[in-house]
């Protein structure tokens, strides 16, 4: 354990903070706190920040209600930067995303996860770039990319019936795409699903329905 004191503040008196979700080792933000806000975020353990723009104080979800309950705080070897590891009520982003890193430069294959593709559909959704099929999904609009859903979720079955594991991939990728398009044209949020799943701890105790009635 350290004390603030043993910290290295810059020339402004302040120290970078990388917030990081607890549960899933996502980076939410990068804020920066002075004494102050870093003392606020021990006692009250909530994050605080210094708003380097405004110019005070910003105790993050005093006005969107999106807190950020922290889990713990650990500086580097050189006392010059904070991780903050939290949960938090709702996205991260002043945006509304759920994370402020939503917009990748380049992304290496083993980089490539579901959170990845949905930030850029998001990205997608926001620029419209021309000759984009994402972009025609989304200018055409909710029908379209429901209708998309449905015609995939057939393919997979048929490859899977088939019992061609390549194909069956193959297919299961397409359906996932176009599940992601849809999440993003309805706002329903990667975290959202899983916060789902992870509730069905208890999926072995439901009774199926065995035959319909």
């Amino acid at each position: 354990m350290i004390g603030i004191e043993e910290l290295k503040f810059d020339e402004k008196g302040l120290i970078p903070a990388v917030v990081q979700d607890f549960e899933t080792g996502r980076v939410l933000t990068l804020a920066y706190m002075n004494r102050e806000s870093l003392q606020i975020s021990l006692e009250k353990h909530l994050t605080c920040f210094w708003s380097r723009s405004r110019q005070e104080l910003w105790l993050k979800g005093e006005t969107s209600g999106n807190y950020q309950h922290i889990v713990s705080i650990t500086a580097d070897c050189d006392r010059d930067a904070l991780v903050v590891k939290v949960r938090k009520d709702g996205p991260a982003c002043h945006l509304g995303t759920e994370s402020c890193f939503e917009y990748p430069l380049l992304v290496e294959e083993e980089d490539f996860t579901l959170d990845t593709l949905y930030a850029l559909l998001q990205s997608r959704k926001e620029t419209m770039p021309e000759g984009s099929y994402t972009s025609y999904l989304f200018q055409k609009g909710t029908d379209k990319i429901l209708k998309k859903v449905g015609e995939e979720c057939t393919e997979v079955i048929i490859a899977s019936k088939s019992g061609d594991r390549a194909e069956t991939v193959y297919e299961v990728a397409d359906l996932a795409y176009h599940v992601m398009v849809m999440m993003v044209e309805m706002g329903i949020r990667p975290e959202e699903i899983r916060r789902e799943l992870a509730s069905r701890h208890v999926i072995d105790h439901k009774v199926k329905q065995e035959k319909m009635v």
